[in-house]
């Protein structure tokens, strides 16, 4: 038994309100549970109750055992003082307030059907599962789930913004240096997101506005930091990206990252981060003004158009500066794409129109909808439990469940866990 289950029953009233009395037998009816309160102090708020015929406004604390009262000296703290009813589910002492009479207890155990009982033991079992609901959950109504799914979406949007909004803050609320920073990172993938991420904090984003217009000195700027401009190579090309970038490293007191931060073990070779450079710098070169152009597009068929870009000459040829391969245009995919649109495009779209206080929800969701729902591992567990997503607006919002809710085994706050308790 955890007392944020307690929490829980009293919060949504489930225990037999009809016939609820306080261990001294005193009846009580209550009106108003109170607000559910998340900081120190009692746990409910500004409740209201009838004991006994007579009206009372206060403060509910709430226990596992009523000598728990004690055990957390409550008798000490003055936040208490305004408690009127301790809610506990045994009870093994009388609790005194200060004018020296017992204060109203209700002992919960006795109130509380055995199916609510039976439901929470199913879900909090101490058998390991991946998640703990997971032999319940395709029980759960659709409605309910749906409806829990969008609000699963914009709660991970909201956890995402955060990072977004610590960029802006450090960027003077730049939104281009920071959408620089983010498609960066997105370019990365997970193995090299972070280091992307480096490299594009690396130098200051006026420097980018600088050379972007030049396809030669914008290449030089990227690789030169990403510290790829640091060998002898004898190709010609090569050498003038390293002579453009000892001018600019010059002008502007650039210093590089380290290559070898930058992982190409077990990477296939289009994802190899020379080839993800090449096309970052291919789409930063053809789109001067990106970031009015990202918010001007909502049709997934104009973001396609609008990231289809091919790298130089050169880097058709190439996956590395050192060895040559068969010539391919090294397009972004449509898949890629998708993964932009997901990790940077909407997140990025949601702040900005967030900051201005008109978000287009509805936009927002027909955007993610468009999208084939995402593979990995998260995502194979829930289709193996028959909830299987249709889109990446459901795999976004099935990803947040699992992370948030299901690991950290917040199924009281969520609304699947909330609807099978009640069952």
């Amino acid at each position: 038994m955890k007392e944020e289950f307690l929490h829980f029953l009293w919060q949504y009233k489930l225990f037999n309100k009809a016939s609820l009395t306080s261990v001294k037998g005193g009846v009580i009816e209550v009106l108003d549970s109170g607000s559910y309160n998340t900081n120190s102090g009692p746990d409910f708020l500004n409740a209201k109750l009838k004991i006994d015929d007579q009206l009372w406004v206060g403060n509910v604390e709430i226990h596992i055992k009523s000598s728990d009262w004690y055990a957390h000296h409550h008798e000490e703290d003055a936040n208490f003082d305004a408690v009127i009813l301790h809610v506990v589910w045994s009870y093994d002492a009388d609790v005194f307030m200060k004018n020296n009479l017992p204060l109203p207890t209700v002992a919960l155990e006795e109130f509380v059907q055995k199916e609510v009982l039976e439901n929470y033991q199913k879900l909090f079992s101490a058998e390991q599962r991946w998640i703990p609901c997971e032999k319940q959950i395709n029980e759960v109504d659709s409605f309910l789930l749906n409806n829990w799914l969008e609000r699963l979406y914009f709660e991970r949007l909201e956890n995402k913004s955060v990072f977004i909004k610590e960029l802006l803050q450090q960027s003077n609320n730049d939104y281009e240096a920071v959408l620089f920073q983010l498609l960066a990172k997105n370019f990365g993938l997970k193995v090299n997101g972070a280091t992307f991420l480096q490299l594009a904090q690396s130098f200051d984003f006026s420097v980018l506005r600088k050379v972007r217009f030049n396809e030669e000195q914008l290449s030089a700027l990227l690789f030169g930091q990403a510290g790829f401009l640091e060998d002898e190579v004898e190709d010609g090309y090569y050498q003038q990206l390293q002579k453009e970038y000892k001018y600019l490293q010059h002008k502007h007191q650039l210093q590089p990252l380290a290559k070898n931060r930058f992982q190409f073990f077990r990477m296939r070779p289009n994802n190899f981060p020379t080839i993800r450079i090449a096309q970052f710098m291919a789409l930063y070169f053809r789109h001067q003004h990106l970031f009015s152009q990202i918010l001007e597009v909502s049709r997934l068929q104009d973001f396609y158009m609008l990231f289809s870009v091919e790298v130089n000459d050169f880097w058709k040829t190439h996956y590395t500066f050192e060895t040559t391969s068969k010539k391919s245009p090294k397009r972004l995919t449509k898949s890629f794409v998708d993964l932009l649109v997901i990790n940077t495009i909407i997140p990025l779209k949601f702040v900005y129109e967030q900051e201005r206080g008109s978000v287009n929800e509805e936009k927002l969701l027909q955007l993610i909808q468009q999208l084939k729902p995402e593979k990995n591992s998260i995502i194979s567990k829930f289709s193996a439990l028959k909830i299987v997503p249709k889109n990446a607006f459901e795999t976004q919002a099935l990803l947040e469940l699992k992370n948030n809710y299901c690991s950290k085994k917040q199924c009281l706050q969520c609304a699947v866990g909330n609807g099978l308790l009640r069952k």
